[in-house]
């Protein structure tokens, strides 16, 4: 609701007698100018090049989970999502490459590549548990976060600038002592937002994306414990009994031998818990309540005016890819998949399902417009109208998939 709100605002804002305080604020220049340093950038930027950075180390943080301890820890379980991951970022490219019929846009080709995992997951939540089972959510899930992996990749080689290999080395032997001290199993917030602010800048002054730099700071993340289940439990019986023996008063203030034991509890608890699993659940309310719906208010803006001439071709076939490259894609392959005996798919889960899920899988919205900026950064118009492919493309994968998951046959 908040993404689609955020969407309709800057629309609207865009298109209204104010429009012009929209593009005003979103050019608004802020930063840091000196003779030897300078990081002064419009707002938009900060927006797609910092807010975003810690979206993409939230991806991060999913990647490394899936791949370590879920969906994607083994072979036999990520067959199925890869497949499917693949076709819906292979077949979508080919789609746009062989429509586009303008040399200027052919750069816009990893646009329809990512799904939005926030949109299309929002939509299978809406329908019930009969209509959608839990290997379906886990299926879309695992191949939003490979597609995501993909689109990552994807500016990583194609959507740099040039790269400035000193400051890259810098950047990388910083990364390599986050590592090591995660292999090492030594943990602090304090050391890996001072280095990731660091290796933030030098990325963005290398010429690399600096969102890469969200997520390959998110591997360094421990996802091990510092202490296990049974020594936590010896240790909170512990500390329960010294408080409860502390309690000498029934005063509403805690006795010194009572604040020590708080404080032992809350560096035992901090010991206990995962410090990935510990990330990812304090920055995705972050993520999804604020950084999300910003970067769709400062995006979404999409001027309708007779004196824009926007490529409708490149509308065109922004939406086919969107819409058919990624359903067909998906649906395709992994039937292909399946035939071949090269994956097992879930029992509970039939073809209507699969076909249904791949349409949502053309919601495009978060990545492909972060995309679109990349690719027509230097074309406005370019851009303009690959968002307005995007968010016509996107809504109609949603009706569509929507629909075929609401009247399955049989429910």
């Amino acid at each position: 609701m908040l993404l689609l709100l955020a969407t309709f605002t800057a629309l609207l804002w865009a298109n209204s007698p104010l429009g012009a305080s929209y593009a005003a604020l979103w050019d608004y220049k802020i930063g840091v100018k000196m003779e030897s340093f300078e990081l002064y950038k419009p707002l938009i930027l900060w927006v797609n090049d910092g807010f975003m950075t810690i979206f993409f180390f939230l991806i991060g943080l999913e990647i490394k989970r899936e791949v370590l301890i879920g969906e994607l820890n083994s072979l036999k379980k990520m067959a199925f999502p890869l497949f499917g991951a693949v076709g819906g970022m292979l077949i979508p490219v080919v789609f746009f490459l062989v429509l586009n019929n303008n040399g200027e846009t052919y750069k816009g080709w990893g646009i329809p590549m990512a799904t939005d995992i926030a949109f299309s997951l929002a939509i299978l939540n809406t329908l019930s548990k009969k209509k959608v089972p839990l290997s379906l959510k886990i299926f879309l899930t695992a191949f939003a976060i490979v597609d995501d992996l993909g689109a990552v990749l994807v500016i990583a080689f194609f959507y740099s600038g040039t790269i400035n290999l000193i400051l890259l080395s810098i950047a990388v032997a910083l990364l390599g002592m986050l590592y090591l001290l995660s292999y090492k199993r030594y943990y602090s917030k304090f050391v890996l937002i001072t280095f990731g602010i660091i290796i933030w800048v030098l990325f963005l002054k290398s010429g690399i994306h600096p969102t890469l730099a969200g997520v390959l700071l998110a591997f360094s993340v421990p996802i091990r414990q510092t202490i296990n289940t049974p020594a936590f439990i010896e240790n909170l019986i512990a500390i329960t009994t010294n408080i409860k023996e502390a309690a000498i008063s029934k005063k509403p203030i805690l006795s010194k031998e009572q604040i020590q034991e708080i404080d032992d509890l809350q560096d035992w608890t901090s010991r206990y818990q995962s410090p990935l699993q510990h990330m990812e659940h304090n920055l995705h309310g972050w993520v999804a309540y604020l950084i999300i719906p910003i970067f769709a208010l400062a995006n979404a803006g999409i001027t309708l005016s007779n004196d824009v001439d926007l490529d409708t071709m490149l509308i065109i076939n922004i939406i086919v890819c969107l819409v058919l490259g990624k359903s067909l894609g998906i649906t395709a392959i992994v039937v292909l998949a399946q035939k071949m005996r090269l994956i097992v798919v879930p029992k509970d889960i039939t073809l209507q399902h699969i076909i249904g899920t791949s349409f949502l899988a053309g919601i495009g919205f978060t990545m492909a417009i972060f995309v679109s900026n990349l690719a027509f950064a230097s074309d406005p118009i370019y851009n303009l109208s690959a968002k307005m492919g995007i968010l016509i493309g996107s809504l109609i994968a949603a009706i569509l998939g929507y629909l075929i998951l609401r009247f399955k046959r049989g429910e």
